[in-house]
């Protein structure tokens, strides 16, 4: 038996109150169709509580670790045997863990968002099913992955900004004025490299270890050959292609030239900042367009 409608005086009293009349079934389904990605993008967030420890140990815990093992060890291995240092503003050099900082907030971008854009998106559709119950309400198919992509968007965000206040206090940030821009610049890596990931993994319907091979043929040759430990034009020619079609490589020269003026021409600053763009915005629509495929075909 359905709720009757609120009579006059019960709206007098709301506003009596100060309560708002409550929406009728239209009104909440105009509501969800409007703003369907924000909600789920909270309910993305609200599911996160069930591995909050593992999303907070990885945010400070990875960059802590990283830190201490290259600031009081190979940094300064490195920074004892070199005696140029490596480029900065005006002629100068920076040490070894200045260079390092900004691939290793990009490298955790990257990370982040290769997790959350692989078994989680298997999990949506075929483990836990979370996308068929928000699909069944007034949200469409392109808010829900909208969403989802808001919600890694916060987590990402999370752990790049811990990951740079950790940056500064080992003193790995020469130009804290425009330093705190390379979160942002991070976040374009974890996108571009995100969302081609998310629209291939909204395509599997069994998981026959391609995340596996993601993982080891595509994240860690990025992880190892993006100039991430070293300047890219110091490897070979064979291997260096990698870094210059990498998200990470692009991403991590935008955050050291917002970290400690590395000279870079203008025209290569734009090309990272497109490029990134490109892979990011054109991804979101593969992936939109293969979740609309998977939950109303």
């Amino acid at each position: 038996m359905t709720s009757p409608e609120p009579t006059g005086t019960a709206v007098r009293s709301h506003e009596v109150l100060g309560l708002r009349s409550p929406l009728t079934p239209l009104e909440t389904a105009a509501k969800a169709r409007r703003f369907g990605s924000f909600y789920y993008a909270d309910m993305w967030i609200r599911r996160m509580r069930g591995y909050q420890w593992t999303v907070l140990m990885t945010a400070v815990g990875t960059p802590l670790v990283y830190l201490l093992g290259m600031g009081t060890g190979l940094a300064v291995l490195i920074d004892g045997n070199t005696n140029a240092g490596f480029p900065g503003a005006g002629g100068s050099t920076v040490s070894y863990l200045v260079f390092l900082g900004p691939a290793l907030v990009a490298t955790a971008a990257l990370m982040v968002s290769s997790e959350e854009n692989t078994y989680t998106i298997m999990g949506g559709f075929k483990w836990h099913r979370t996308y068929y119950g928000p699909n069944a309400s007034p949200l469409s198919s392109g808010q829900i992955a909208l969403g989802h992509v808001m919600g890694l968007t916060v987590r990402i965000l999370f752990t790049t900004v811990i990951y740079y206040l950790f940056l500064l206090a080992f003193g790995a940030v020469e130009q804290p004025a425009t330093g705190w821009l390379m979160v942002f610049t991070a976040l374009l890596a974890g996108l571009a490299f995100g969302m081609p990931l998310m629209a291939f993994s909204a395509t599997l319907k069994e998981d026959k270890g391609q995340f596996a091979m993601v993982q080891r043929f595509i994240v860690m040759p990025l992880f190892l050959f993006s100039g991430t430990f070293f300047p890219l034009d110091s490897l070979p020619l064979a291997v260096r292609w990698i870094g210059w079609v990498s998200p990470l490589w692009h991403s991590t020269e935008l955050g050291r030239v917002l970290s400690y003026g590395h000279p870079e021409p203008a025209v290569m600053t734009a090309v990272h900042v497109l490029y990134l763009l490109v892979l990011a915005v054109g991804g979101l629509v593969l992936a939109r367009r293969n979740f609309t495929r998977r939950l109303d075909g």
